[in-house]
């Protein structure tokens, strides 16, 4: 069923670039091995649906083998989240740097959420969980390189290495939220501008 509605929206908008590759492996991913993520996906959907204007951004998904919404599910005012396939809360997208945002960082996550499937989430959420109390726990014993918030913020998101790799194919590494010299301090990755 959830191949099947994942097929069916994304039949529907003219999602999967069929002549390519890329988009033959992206179907199958999305229709097996990342199913789990693709039900979550479906949950974005149905967030951006329930909205008076949910944004869905055309020209960033059609043959791109994504779903980009301009609003949507969101979490954080600013942030973008994809969910499997989904991308949401992508803005003004008219904004070059908007733009690339989905294309050179969000579009690493929907491919890391193919490749790792129904690990994907566990991995992610596990960082997140155990960096985040390490930073607290650095910061309580003394070391603050930064506020509370801002340290386990660093620990948490900016250092998981599924941001790592997005933010550094974005050529945005370090990102402005990071606190300096703390973790990763070059890129993991090339910029896509440089592939």
């Amino acid at each position: 069923m959830v191949a099947g509605a994942n097929g069916a929206i994304s039949g529907w908008r003219g999602i999967y670039n069929w002549r390519d590759e890329r988009g033959v492996a992206a179907f199958a991913l999305d229709s097996t091995w990342a199913l789990p993520v693709t039900a979550a996906g479906l949950g974005s959907h149905l967030v951006a649906l329930a909205q008076s204007d949910g944004g869905f951004d055309s020209p960033t998904s059609e043959r791109a083998n994504r779903h980009v919404y301009r609003r949507g599910f969101i979490l954080r005012r600013g942030f973008v989240i994809t969910v499997g396939n989904v991308v949401s809360g992508a803005g003004d997208l008219d904004r070059p740097r908007r733009r690339r945002l989905v294309t050179d960082h969000e579009d690493v996550h929907v491919w890391q959420a193919r490749w790792c499937g129904p690990i994907y989430p566990l991995l992610y959420a596990g960082w997140m969980g155990a960096a985040g109390a390490y930073g607290a726990l650095r910061w309580l014993l003394g070391d603050r390189p930064a506020s509370l918030s801002r340290t386990v913020e660093t620990y948490a998101y900016y250092l998981n290495p599924f941001e790592w790799w997005a933010y550094s194919r974005d050529d945005n590494w370090p990102p402005s939220g990071k606190v300096p010299g703390v973790g990763w301090q070059r890129p993991l990755v090339p910029p896509v501008s440089a592939t």
